[in-house]
C-alpha cells in the first residue's frame, strides 16, 4: 500500500520528533570528576628479609590447633557455636543472600494471576451518571478472573544486570566480612587465654615469693626477739612481704579479668571461665606460615582487604545503575482472562457471563518512560553514586596500607620475642646457678637460709618475667597470623577490578 505524500511527510516528522525525545533523555548525564584509582599494593622485599627462614605457606584454617592445647581448642569451637557476633555477621550474610534473589528477579518476567468481584451502586451525581442519565442510581456486579498477567522490562541499557551485579558484590562483602569476625574472634579468644594462661603460672609463682617474703619476715622477727638484730630488718621484711601479698591479689584480678573477658567472647556468663587454665602449657610454634609476595598475596588472604574490594565493586555497579536513570525505560505488559458486567438484580446470571467465551478478554501495552526534567534528582543521585564508589577505593586502599603495617608490625614483634625469649632463658639459668650454690654453702654451713631464699627470689623473679614473656611471644604469633588472614582464602579475587564506573 502506497501512503499518500501528505501523510507520509506526518510520519517522518512523527519519527523525527519521537528518535529526537528518545535519544534526548540522555543528553544531561554530567561528566563528573576523574573516579578514584585502586593504590598499587607495594612490595614488602626489606621487611620479609630477616624472617624469611621461618615462614613457610599460608596458616591453616584451623590454626589454633598448632598450638596444641586442648582447652583452647574448646573454647575456640564453643565461641564459633554460640558467639553472638558471629551469629549476627551469620545473619547479615543471610540478608545480603536473600536481596541478590531479589535484584536477579528484576531480570526474568513477572507472571501472577488476579480475581476481583465489585458490588458498586452508581451515583446520580457522578461521572458515569452524567454521562448516561439511565444508569444513575443503579447497582452492578462486576467480575474479572485473569489466570494470566504478565510485565516485564527490557533491560537494553543493563540497569538490572548492574543492580544483581551490585547485590552480589554486597554479599559477597557480607561473606568476607563474616570470615573477618570470625578471625577477630578467635585470635581475641587465643590471646586472651594466652595471657590468662600466663596469669595463672605468675600467680603460682608470687604465691611462692609470698611464701619467701613470710619466712624472711618470720627470721627477722626472730632473729629481733633473740636480740641479733634491732628491729629495722624487721620492718622492710614486712614491708616486702605486704608488697608481695598485694601484688598476689592484683594477679589474681588481672587473672579473674581474662576469665571473664574468655566466657563472653565464648557466648556465656561469667562463671563459665571459673575453671579455665587448667589444661598443661602451649606449644609456641617454630614456624608460622607467610607468603612469597606479601603485598599481592593480601589480596586473597585478608578478609577486610575481600571485604572492601567487593563493596567498592559493588558502588561502581551502582554507579552504572545511577547513570542509567538517565535514559528511557521500556516495558511491556498483558493479561489474558475474563470479564463481565451485570445488574445487581441478575447476579446469578454473572458466573454463565464470566465464563462464556464472549467474556474472552486480552490485553497487551508496551511503555515507554522518559526523564526529562527531575528537579536535578538524577544528577544528584548519580554524585552521590560517584562519591560512594570514590570512598569506598579509598577504604580499599586504606585497608591495604592498615593490612601492610599491621603485617610489618606483628613479623618484627614475632622475631624480637623470639630473641628476647632466647637471651631471657639463659639469664634465668645463670640465676638458678647461683641459687644452687647457695644451696651447696647452706649445707656446708657457709650461709644461713636467709642466703638461700635471698638467692631464690631473683629466681622466681626473672621466671615471673619470662612467663609474661612467654605470653609476649604467643600473642606476636596470633598477632602475626590475624595478620596474614588467618587462612582465609578467596579465589574470587585473584585480581583487583579495573572497570571504569563512569
Amino acid at each position: 500500500m502506497i501512503l499518500p505524500v501528505t501523510m507520509r511527510r506526518r510520519l517522518k516528522i512523527v519519527l523525527g520528533i519521537g528518535c529526537a525525545l528518545f535519544f534526548g533523555g540522555c543528553a544531561w548525564i554530567p561528566k563528573g570528576d576523574q573516579p578514584a584509582q585502586y593504590l598499587e599494593a607495594p612490595e614488602m622485599t626489606e621487611t620479609l628479609a630477616e624472617v624469611t627462614s621461618r615462614l613457610q605457606n599460608w596458616p591453616e584454617d584451623r590454626w589454633w590447633e598448632q598450638f596444641g592445647n586442648p582447652e583452647l581448642n574448646g573454647l575456640i569451637e564453643q565461641s564459633l557455636n554460640d558467639n553472638p557476633g558471629l551469629k549476627h555477621a551469620a545473619a547479615r550474610l543471610r540478608q545480603a543472600t536473600s536481596l541478590v534473589k531479589v535484584e536477579g528477579a528484576r531480570l526474568l518476567p513477572f507472571l501472577e494471576a488476579d480475581a476481583s468481584l465489585t458490588y458498586e451502586r452508581i451515583s446520580q451525581h457522578g461521572v458515569f451518571a452524567a454521562l448516561n442519565p439511565e444508569v444513575a442510581g443503579i447497582k452492578i456486579m462486576y467480575g474479572i478472573i485473569n489466570p494470566l498477567s504478565f510485565r516485564y522490562e527490557f533491560d537494553f541499557w543493563g540497569k538490572n544486570r548492574a543492580m544483581l551485579e551490585a547485590a552480589l558484590g554486597h554479599a559477597a562483602a557480607e561473606e568476607a566480612e563474616t570470615a573477618e569476625v570470625r578471625l577477630r574472634l578467635t585470635t581475641g579468644i587465643a590471646r586472651a587465654y594466652f595471657r590468662g594462661q600466663a596469669l595463672q603460672q605468675q600467680l603460682t609463682i608470687v604465691k611462692t615469693i609470698v611464701g619467701i617474703r613470710r619466712e624472711l619476715k618470720t627470721l627477722a622477727e626472730t632473729r629481733f626477739r633473740l636480740g641479733l638484730d634491732n628491729d629495722q630488718p624487721v620492718k622492710i621484711a614486712v614491708a616486702d612481704y605486704e608488697a608481695a601479698f598485694k601484688r598476689q591479689a592484683a594477679i589474681r584480678d588481672q587473672l579473674d579479668v581474662q576469665r571473664h573477658l574468655l566466657a563472653r567472647l565464648v557466648g556465656k556468663g561469667p562463671d563459665e571461665g571459673a575453671h579455665l587454665f587448667a589444661k598443661p602449657k602451649v606449644i609456641v610454634p617454630s614456624q608460622i606460615a607467610a607468603p612469597d609476595h606479601l603485598s599481592l598475596g593480601l589480596l586473597v588472604h585478608r578478609p577486610d582487604l575481600a571485604a572492601a574490594l567487593y563493596r567498592a565493586h559493588a558502588a561502581s555497579r551502582l554507579v552504572r545503575v545511577a547513570t542509567t536513570q538517565f535514559y528511557p525505560t521500556i516495558d511491556l505488559t498483558g493479561f489474558v482472562g475474563f470479564n463481565a458486567l451485570t445488574l445487581a438484580k441478575g447476579t446469578d446470571k454473572l458466573a454463565n457471563f464470566l465464563f462464556s467465551g464472549q467474556s474472552f478478554t486480552y490485553g497487551l501495552a508496551p511503555g515507554l518512560r522518559m526523564p526529562w526534567f527531575e528537579g536535578g534528582r538524577l544528577r544528584g543521585e548519580l554524585g552521590a553514586q560517584r562519591a560512594e564508589y570514590d570512598a569506598a577505593v579509598e577504604l580499599y586502599n586504606d585497608t591495604l596500607l592498615e593490612a601492610m603495617r599491621e603485617v610489618a608490625d606483628s613479623l618484627s614483634a614475632w622475631q624480637t620475642t623470639n630473641e628476647i625469649m632466647a637471651s631471657h632463658k639463659r639469664l634465668v639459668a645463670s640465676l638458678g646457678d647461683d641459687w644452687r650454690l647457695a644451696k651447696v654453702r647452706l649445707v656446708n654451713g657457709l650461709d644461713d637460709d636467709r642466703e638461700v631464699l635471698r638467692h631464690r627470689y631473683p629466681v622466681l623473679e626473672q621466671e615471673y618475667a619470662l612467663r609474661a614473656l612467654e605470653s609476649d611471644q604467643l600473642v606476636a604469633a596470633v598477632d602475626l597470623i590475624e595478620s596474614l588472614g588467618g587462612g582465609y582464602h578467596n579465589p574470587d579475587i585473584e585480581k583487583r577490578p579495573k572497570q571504569n564506573p563512569s
